[in-house]
């Protein structure tokens, strides 16, 4: 983790997280950064570090970020290297105040990040290996030997999210609780946060959880596996289409390097695979208006950017 401590005077990144739990985060004054229109060259950027949100087993996510790691700086030129963060809101953190150039953000925590910092741009979102899409669905699943048949059954139980920086694991399924009436502070028996879409499937098999909300490639994963039977867990609910998970880098790097870094990661060979951990085809160009949808979800929930 030699990078994070080097660019925050030593503080480690896990003291990070836990400065989050005490303190909020302060954005950095936009007008102290470099014009995003100079005409600096690529080589201006040194080094190239990237913050990645927990949303996968740090097993997978670390065999992923490697071979990642050593694509980029092969054909960057430049020194690569991920960190994956203990929690979603060290990532949030780490872009938001410039002490990394790049992230790997869910939907909803870029749209914390560049609510606090508009300096933050999305590059590209990974497609579907599965579909061919840049997007993706949340499903709610229930184990049904609990007596679950519908979100109703919910009242009174014990509910798993992700984090309250997950779009899937958190604020989609938070909107739905809202549209049919459950608030889940008053009506769930128990709330639990995960951390990961992985470990809140690993507390729905072992009994910690009655219900959680997760990913759908995750829950069929999960059955696929076996860790799921689907004799026993149900989705009871599954979203509309939600827009995958972005890249993002801070705008007030050269626009050189911008264009290099996006062009890299759409002409990606195929099987580099996501420093996520989830499958993909490959690499498409968005912008921040594709996320437009979350956006408004949050503004819903009446949400701000340190919910």
């Amino acid at each position: 983790m030699f990078f994070i401590r080097k660019r925050v005077n030593r503080m480690s990144i896990w003291a990070i997280a836990l400065s989050i739990l005490t303190a909020a985060c302060s954005a950095p004054n936009p007008t102290g950064s470099a014009d995003l229109n100079s005409d600096s060259s690529v080589a201006e950027v040194k080094e190239l570090y990237i913050a990645v949100i927990p949303d996968r087993s740090a097993e997978i996510q670390q065999e992923k970020k490697q071979k990642f790691a050593a694509y980029l700086e092969s054909t960057l030129g430049i020194p690569t290297d991920f960190e994956i963060t203990p929690n979603y809101e060290t990532s949030i953190q780490l872009i938001v105040e410039e002490k990394v150039e790049m992230a790997y953000l869910g939907p909803f925590s870029y749209i914390k990040a560049k609510d606090q910092n508009p300096n933050i741009e999305p590059l590209v979102a990974h497609i579907e290996k599965s579909t061919g899409r840049p997007g993706y669905t949340g499903v709610i699943v229930a184990d049904t030997s609990q007596g679950i048949k519908s979100l109703e059954d919910l009242r009174g139980k014990r509910f798993g999210f992700v984090s309250q920086s997950s779009t899937s694991g958190y604020l989609v399924p938070s909107a739905q609780f809202q549209e049919i009436g459950i608030n889940p502070e008053d009506d769930f028996a128990q709330i639990d946060y995960a951390g990961s879409h992985d470990k809140n499937t690993m507390a729905l098999a072992q009994g910690k959880v009655d219900a959680i909300a997760i990913e759908e490639k995750v829950y069929q994963k999960a059955i696929e596996s076996g860790e799921l039977s689907s004799d026993r867990y149900t989705i009871l609910w599954q979203s509309d289409p939600l827009p995958n998970a972005p890249l993002v880098i801070r705008s007030t790097l050269p626009d050189k390097f911008k264009l290099k870094v996006r062009k890299a990661l759409i002409e990606a060979p195929p099987g580099l695979g996501l420093v996520g951990g989830d499958q993909a085809s490959g690499y498409t160009s968005v912008q921040d208006e594709d996320y437009e949808p979350i956006r408004r979800i949050q503004e819903t929930l009446g949400l701000d950017n340190s919910d």
